[in-house]
């Protein structure tokens, strides 16, 4: 039965590290109060749990530096890329439910061809691919596992400003690893489709209410304004926070520290998931052999990360401890940054939210200290240290 309420940490108390130390509560607190100061980090959230247990949790920085007010654990945060991890959950539940298949073509539970789904009437939409057949090999699987072929975003690139950018497929689906945006927004556009349900319409049926997440939205929501954190540059100016209408599963999500916790403490828990299920979700899909996951380097090819088995799952990337399996999910964009882990082994999870967009240069330190993992990929992830 998950603990839904943070408890005050007591002093004295320590916790039990993948790699067999401890360490105590008030050691912990004051080495996460270092890193966030000297890092200049604005604001940072840190929650250790089990999956029935909280185990720490506290809140480092200001919601907003302009009037530096302290930040809280239940404030509102964009969640950025961390909402990609939570709509892999719900399209488990849909194969549990055997709604949806995931090594079915995805135009085959279309009506029509997908390049006839034009803009504004899916996303985006699809008109782009009409002279390579290749988008009819693409399945769920491939979209969870960041493997169709398409970019992370049609419009990020050399034509970005003026949004002409078109989607294309860069190699043939399954065979490859590439972060995608895009493939994420295409399979919501099938779940859509065949639940005829929207997307925060299944959040709430199959996370938000059973998980008790009532400030976690994929739109923003009225409630909202009146307990929201900033994001803040390197240089801690406060950023206007933006209160998003589309729903996005690639990355519209609001919610807080607390409650994102809930959602991980429930990913321990396996919860409402058939074993097969959540097995397959967090077994690799795919080996990952980039030298980093974004920019130039994500071109090249390294054997750098075959001794951690760095590879992808459904909605999660995955890499091994000698202490089992490390299960992780990231988010990124200006002024917000997150990160984090289970060991469902270990019946341990860290999770790691940010308003400041210097965070990641604490996150492998942070790791280590919380968690006792020393063998977080942290190169490619481009999580470069502060010192």
């Amino acid at each position: 039965m998950l603990t839904w309420f943070s408890t005050q940490c007591i002093l004295g108390q320590s916790i039990q590290r993948l790699d067999d130390t401890q360490i105590d509560i008030a050691i912990l607190d004051a080495k996460i109060d270092s890193l966030q100061k000297n890092a200049h980090v604005h604001g940072l959230t840190v929650s250790i749990v089990s999956r029935d247990a909280i185990l720490f949790q506290k809140a480092y920085g200001t919601s907003n530096s302009s009037e530096n007010t302290p930040l809280k654990i239940t404030d509102n945060f964009y969640a950025a890329s961390l909402s990609k991890a939570l709509f892999s959950y719900i399209v488990m539940r849909l194969v549990d439910e055997g709604q949806i298949n995931l090594d079915k073509p995805l135009v085959q539970y279309l009506d029509r061809p997908l390049p006839e789904y034009r803009f504004k009437e899916a996303y985006e939409g699809y008109d782009d691919l009409v002279s390579d057949d290749r988008y009819t090999k693409i399945t769920a699987r491939m979209c969870l596992s960041h493997t169709t072929g398409f970019p992370n975003w049609r419009y990020i690139g050399k034509y970005s400003l003026n949004m002409e950018r078109k989607l294309s497929i860069g190699f043939d689906p399954g065979t490859q690893y590439r972060y995608s945006g895009e493939g994420i927004q295409l399979l919501q556009f099938i779940v859509e489709k065949i639940t005829n349900k929207s997307l925060e319409t299944l959040a709430r049926d199959y996370v938000f209410d059973p998980f008790h997440m009532e400030m976690t939205s994929f739109t923003w929501q009225k409630r909202f304004n009146d307990n929201y954190a900033l994001g803040h540059t390197k240089k801690g100016k406060p950023l206007d926070r933006k209160k998003r209408k589309p729903q996005y599963a690639a990355g519209s999500m609001d919610t807080t520290p607390q409650e994102y916790t809930r959602f991980i403490q429930a990913m321990l828990e396996k919860r409402a998931l058939s074993d097969t299920a959540f097995n397959e979700m967090i077994s690799p899909q795919i080996t990952i052999t980039s030298k980093q996951q974004f920019g130039k380097r994500s071109k090249r090819r390294t054997s750098d990360n075959e001794t951690i088995a760095l590879s992808y799952g459904l909605g999660w990337g995955l890499y091994t401890t000698p202490r089992g399996k490390a299960v992780f999910k990231e988010g990124h964009i200006q002024g917000w940054e997150h990160y984090v882990a289970f060991y469902p082994e270990s019946d341990l999870a860290i999770v790691i939210m940010s308003n400041s967009s210097n965070a990641e240069s604490i996150f492998k330190e942070l790791l280590e200290i919380c968690a006792g993992d020393t063998w977080l990929p942290w190169y490619w992830m481009g999580y470069y240290p502060n010192d």
